[in-house]
This record gives structure tokens, sequence and C-alpha cells, in this order.
């Protein structure tokens, strides 16, 4: 085919994806849309430089991602707590008991659970929350990795292709992350949640370490996050706010459920973080903030505020806010400042009694 054809070809598709478009029915995210087609159409035009191969990955991913989009969008005002651990672990094991009892308990506190969807810690998982109130999230695999029998023939159970389209969803969804002792799996999974919190790229979200009574798996590592990073200038010394380690499932899930006391969420329009409050903080509160987090800003204060423009579509519009410009970088600090809106901050007995709704 000449360039010349093939451009007119190209043409023609862009007209066709045009004209289909008009068709379909009206939407908020039109330019989103427009954009994915776009994004689309541009690669169609390097079709010498693209290879089958890339192809069949992007076809596959987005596959993979419109499963996770369907499945979740009915749970989306349900906070989630993903699960993270070994798959050798048996059910004799004290991790495993562990595991189950702390899915059971954060499930009676109104939550659901998500896991890899295989064996060990995560089969606990999902035993210890239930059937109906488990997502499994596995992954293809020529060998091992099978759907755990509670989990298998749910429809809140996803086989992915790609393990970066799983991990997408594991996080994406997840409004905290408890992690049980692993392998290699595990340690990237608790390393990476705290790389993508510390760029900003994820959460903030609450990040439990559970050991069970007595181990210190989670206790040692910590050492070592002290030892080798903290002490050698590598990370933040405010760093290990980030998370918590502890052998005790009281203070595991409250450290889950304090998070979203008065916090609701947070996101970035433009270079302002919008922190959304479940209560509005009075005048005086906002006043320690600035007080005690002057640190952590590029220029001007922390301000109360409605809802910005850009938000006009945001299922939260009609929430309290506090604005500011985060350096993004002081992340420890971060997860600092909306501990202290969780303790001066006062929720509703509505809001106390049930921190597990978006």
């Amino acid at each position: 085919m000449t360039s010349e054809a093939s451009f007119d070809t190209l043409e023609s598709l862009q007209a066709d994806i045009a004209k289909l478009f008009e068709h379909l029915p009206t939407s908020k995210h039109r330019q989103y849309i427009i954009q994915a087609l776009a994004t689309i159409v541009r690669l169609a035009q390097k079709s010498e430089e693209i290879e089958r191969l890339d192809w069949k990955i992007l076809s596959s991913a987005l596959t993979d991602m419109e499963r996770g989009f369907q499945l979740f969008y009915a749970y989306r005002h349900v906070r989630k707590v993903t699960i993270f651990g070994s798959a050798r672990l048996s059910p004799e094991t004290p991790e495993y008991r562990m595991a189950y009892e702390f899915a059971r308990y954060v499930c009676r506190l109104g939550f659901m659970v998500m896991t890899g969807g295989g064996g060990g810690i995560m089969q606990a998982g999902n035993e210890g929350a239930g059937r109906e109130n488990s997502f499994g999230l596995n992954i293809q695999l020529p060998f091992e990795q099978q759907a755990n029998p509670i989990i298998e023939g749910d429809p809140k159970l996803i086989h992915f292709k790609y393990f970066f389209t799983r991990k997408l969803f594991l996080l994406k969804e997840s409004d905290a992350i408890a992690l049980f002792p692993g392998g290699f799996g595990t340690q990237d999974e608790a390393f990476e949640c705290m790389t993508l919190s510390q760029t900003g790229k994820f959460g903030p979200v609450p990040l439990v370490l559970i050991d069970h009574p007595g181990g210190d798996y989670w206790r040692s590592w910590s050492k070592y996050i002290d030892k080798q990073l903290v002490q050698k200038g590598l990370v933040s010394p405010d760093d290990p706010s980030l998370y918590t380690v502890t052998d005790n499932l009281d203070v595991a899930c409250k450290a889950i459920t304090s998070f979203y006391q008065v916090y609701h969420s947070s996101r970035y329009v433009g270079d302002r973080l919008v922190i959304r409050l479940k209560s509005e903080l009075s005048n005086a509160e906002v006043e320690q903030l600035n007080a005690d987090f002057s640190d952590i800003l590029v220029t001007g204060r922390i301000e109360k505020s409605q809802a910005l423009p850009q938000e006009a579509q945001d299922e939260a519009f009609e929430l309290p806010r506090l604005v500011l410009y985060f350096n993004q970088r002081d992340l420890g600090r971060l997860y600092q400042l909306i501990a202290m809106i969780n303790r001066i901050g006062t929720p509703t007995a509505e809001e106390k009694a049930h921190p597990e709704r978006k």
C-alpha cells in the first residue's frame, strides 16, 4: 500500500470513528473517550513501528481493564481492604489464622476484602471475609495460582492476563492495605505500596503490616528500614508514618477505621492537593494545622474550601475540603496531617459508626 493510500485509509478510519461516536450515548467522560480513541488511531498510523505482539498486549490489557472497571463499579461506594501475603502458608500456620481473623474482623466493621485469589494468605483472607464479602483478582499462569476454593466460581473473581493490570486494580480499588508475612512477591508489594504512596501515585491509604502474636517478621523488617534507610538518610525520618506494624488485630483495625473518621479522600486539582472531609473543621482547627504543618507547603496556607469548579462531576462534590500546595515530597508528614485531622475533627455519630462508607 502506498503512503498516500495509507493516509486516505486512516483519514477514512478517523471519519468512521467520529461518525460512530455521534451515535454513542452522550457521556460526561466524552473528552477521555475521544483521547483514548485518538491514541489508538495514532498508533495505527505507525503500523510499521508497532509490532503484532504490541497490539496483542494493548488489546489484552484493555480487556483486563474492562473486566475490572465493570466489576468494581457496583461496589464503588464500599471501602475495601486488600490483603497481601504468602501463597505457601497452610491453614495450620499462625499467619494463616491471623489473616483469617483479620478478614473476619474488618468485614464485621463493614469493609470488603480483596486478595490475589490464590492460596495461603489469599485464601485465608477470602475465607475470613466469606464469599459474599470477597473479591479475587487472580493471575493466569501456566502453573500454580489456581483460584482458591472460597472464591472459585464467584462473579467477583477475575482472571487477569497481566500482573500490571492485576496490581493496578488491587491498589486502585483498595482503601487500606494489610500485609502478612510472605516471600519476594509480598516484599515487592510492600515496597511498591510505599513507593507509590511516597511519590503520590497511590493513596493516601492506611498500610498495616501484621505479624501473628509474638511474631517478628514485620518488626525485623521495620528495624531494617530504620537502620539501613532512615538512619542513612535514604528515606525521610517521617516515612515510617506511612505504615503501622502490629501483632494485635484491634490495633490493625483501628489503624484503618480511624484513618477514615474525618478524612474522606484526596485528589490533585492542578498543583493543589484537595483533601475531602466528612465534616468541616473549625477555623481554629485549621489554624492549628497551619501552625503544625507549614513545613510541607510550597506556598500559601492550608485553607477551607468547597468543591473547586474542576470538581463539578465529583461524586464527593458536597463534602467540605481543605486545599493546600503540598510539596509532594514529605508523604510521611502528609500522613501525620491526616492523623491530626482525624484526631481534632468531630465526626457525626453516623460517620463515626460507618467509616467504611465512601
